[in-house]
């Protein structure tokens, strides 16, 4: 460990942020600062495992293409391939070319880049809003509201008391800005093999501003939460075990309409498939009066962990 994280670490264990503190934290490290010529530089967060958060690589990708792009254009998809594992000791570079502003579509791509290496190649497709053909054949699944779920931040506690003193037992303690409680019972010291499923809500723990492109930045950072942990649910085996490496290899996310990420959103996962060292997973994302407002994809590696002795 680092000293600067080590000394981070430290100022959490003795200072606990309020939830606006931690919400206004999250969107200054989606604010990246412009560099000139459509370079961007992306806030580092220490996360105290050394690596840069998936999910946070690409709602910084994605912000950085939104700022080359017409005021009146809204993100309906992107699609990322992470190349490398992210360092949280180096701020991110982001170079973004314009491919395509035509009368309704904007097309970006970006390349993230730490140390003059690329970790993430992205592509973002943007669209001037418009009428047209309507349909949602995706109901959403019958689950217990939020306010009757325990929430995961509560669990996390309770099993990093389990814990030996340490990096993963530090983040498993820290605040985070957005708040997440799984409809299924979470409990990460069971082996129990389960079917790859799973719902879960997730809000902001605080109010975000009036402004669409940082609700869908925000929902773009909490997409990648979910869809591994779920692939690896039939097999018995636990990430915070230390039993599975696994690293996202790419993602892909479509936005259908507009949403606030500081309200209820409901997170269906599924992976139909794994096999190979990599799993597939999954997800809808259905605001509480049901609408479906994203669709998520996303393989990873996922590699068993031989154990010793």
């Amino acid at each position: 460990m680092t000293p600067r994280i080590g000394a981070a670490m430290a100022t959490l264990a003795t200072h606990v942020p309020t939830p606006e503190q931690l919400v206004a934290e999250l969107v200054l490290l989606l604010d990246i600062e412009s560099r000139g010529g459509d370079r961007f530089v992306g806030r580092q967060q220490p996360e105290g495992t050394g690596r840069v958060f998936g999910g946070q690589a690409i709602a910084q990708a994605l912000v950085a293409a939104r700022r080359t792009v017409p005021e009146d254009r809204h993100t309906h998809s992107l699609h990322a391939y992470f190349l490398r594992s992210g360092t949280d000791e180096q701020p991110i570079e982001f170079r973004v070319k314009r491919d395509l502003d035509g009368r309704s579509f904007s097309n970006r791509r970006v390349v993230a880049s730490q140390q003059g290496e690329p970790i993430l190649n992205l592509i973002a497709s943007f669209q001037k809003p418009q009428e047209g053909l309507s349909h949602q054949f995706a109901a959403m699944p019958d689950v217990p509201p939020p306010e009757e779920l325990e929430p995961d931040a509560a669990i996390r506690r309770r099993f990093a008391a389990t814990m030996p003193e340490g990096p993963l037992r530090s983040l498993m303690l820290r605040p985070r800005p957005i708040d997440v409680r799984s409809a299924e019972p979470r409990n990460w010291q069971s082996s129990d093999k389960r079917p790859p499923l799973a719902h879960c809500w997730f809000r902001t723990v605080a109010s975000l501003p009036d402004d669409q492109p940082i609700h869908r930045a925000v929902l773009a950072y909490a997409s990648d939460f979910q869809l591994l942990a779920t692939a690896i649910q039939p097999h018995g085996l636990s990430f915070h075990r230390g039993e599975i490496k696994a690293a996202s290899l790419d993602h892909a996310l479509w936005f259908h309409g507009p949403f606030r990420a500081d309200d209820w959103l409901l997170y269906v996962t599924d992976s139909p498939w794994s096999g190979l060292a990599r799993g597939f997973g999954r997800g809808q994302i259905f605001t509480r009066d049901g609408r479906l407002v994203a669709s998520v994809a996303q393989e990873g590696m996922l590699r068993e962990v031989e154990r010793k002795g």
